[in-house]
C-alpha cells in the first residue's frame, strides 16, 4: 500500500508543500477500522502540529459531508466556526489521501472566520478532519467519516487541452444583502484543472502531468481576508464560500498562484451596502 501511494505522488513530477504527511501509511484499503483510522490521524497529527494534540471542540468548529460522496472528486464540506473566538487558522485534512492536507486557511484582520465551503476529492473511506488553529496556540477539531473512492485519480471528462481554457479566470458572487457594519458572505470561483499527477489520460494512457493551485490570497483593500496554502487534493475548479468582515477598505482582490508558477489577480467591487 505504501508503494502504492509513494508511486502515485512521484507521477506528480514535484513535491508538495505538504510532502512530509503524503509520506504516512494509509490503513484504509487493508484495515478498515476504527482503531486503524485514529492510528492514521495520529500520525498525521504528530507530523503537522508536534507535541499539540488536536481535542474535540464542538462549540467552535463543526464539520458536515456527505457520509457517501455522490462524485469523490467533487466532495462538498462545510465547515462551521464561532466567529467570536480568536481563530488564527483552519486544517482540512483528508486523512487517506496520497498527501492528506487538502486545504490550510490562514486568516487575516478583514476574515469573518464563520462559514467555509469548499470542494474536495477523496481518494478512499477515510476520515475527514478540521481543526481550528486557536490564536493562543491550541487546537479543536471536528470530524467526519466520508465513504468515497478513485477521487483522486479520476480523469476529467474533457481533453487536458479543453480543461486548460481560460485557466486561471476568476467570478466572484456576493450575497444580496450587503450592509455595511455586518458581515458579508461570498463564493469565489476559480478556472483550473487542478491536475495532480494521478490522472491518466483515456488516450494516450500517459499520467497528465500535475498542475494544481498552490496558494490562493484574498484582500479587501489593503487587509488580508485569508490566505490559502491548498494541493493536490482540492478539486478541478475549486469554488470557496466564506465570509468577509463588515467591508470598509476597498475592491476585493483574489491572487492565484500554482505549482507551474502560473499567477492570475483580479479585482472584484462589493455591491453597495443597502443601509
Amino acid at each position: 500500500m505504501m508503494k502504492r501511494l509513494l508511486m502515485g505522488v512521484a507521477l506528480c513530477g514535484c513535491l508538495s508543500i505538504f510532502a512530509v504527511a503524503t509520506a504516512l501509511p494509509s490503513h484504509a484499503g487493508d484495515e478498515d477500522s476504527a482503531a486503524a483510522r485514529q492510528g492514521r490521524w495520529q500520525d498525521i497529527e504528530q507530523t503537522l502540529f508536534g507535541k499539540r494534540l488536536a481535542t474535540p471542540g464542538p462549540s467552535v468548529v463543526s464539520l458536515d459531508a456527505p457520509y457517501r460522496a455522490a462524485d469523490a472528486s467533487l466532495v462538498p464540506i462545510t465547515i462551521t466556526l464561532d466567529p467570536t473566538k480568536p481563530i488564527k487558522g483552519l486544517y482540512v485534512v483528508i486523512d487517506d489521501n496520497p498527501s492528506p492536507v487538502a486545504a490550510h486557511y490562514t486568516f487575516g484582520p478583514a476574515a469573518y472566520p464563520h462559514v467555509i465551503k469548499m470542494r474536495v476529492r477523496v481518494n478512499d473511506y477515510t476520515n475527514v478532519h478540521a481543526v481550528a488553529e486557536m490564536q493562543d496556540g491550541k487546537l479543536l477539531e471536528a470530524t467526519k467519516f466520508v465513504k468515497a473512492a478513485g477521487g483522486c485519480s479520476a480523469p476529467m471528462t474533457m481533453s487536458e487541452q479543453e480543461a486548460m481554457k481560460g485557466m486561471g479566470e476568476m467570478r466572484m458572487k456576493f450575497a444580496r444583502n450587503v450592509a455595511a457594519d455586518k458581515p458579508l458572505n461570498a463564493t469565489l470561483m476559480v478556472r483550473h484543472p487542478n491536475f495532480n499527477g494521478m490522472q491518466m489520460n483515456q488516450l494516450t494512457r500517459y499520467y497528465t502531468p500535475a498542475r494544481y493551485i498552490k496558494t490562493i490570497k484574498v484582500q479587501d483593500g489593503d487587509k488580508t481576508v485569508f490566505t490559502l496554502a491548498s494541493d493536490i487534493s482540492l478539486s478541478s475548479n475549486p469554488v470557496i464560500g466564506f465570509e468577509m468582515a463588515p467591508h470598509s477598505a476597498g475592491p476585493v482582490t483574489v491572487s492565484v498562484i500554482d505549482s507551474d508558477k502560473g499567477h492570475w489577480q483580479q479585482t472584484f467591487t462589493i455591491p453597495v451596502a443597502t443601509n
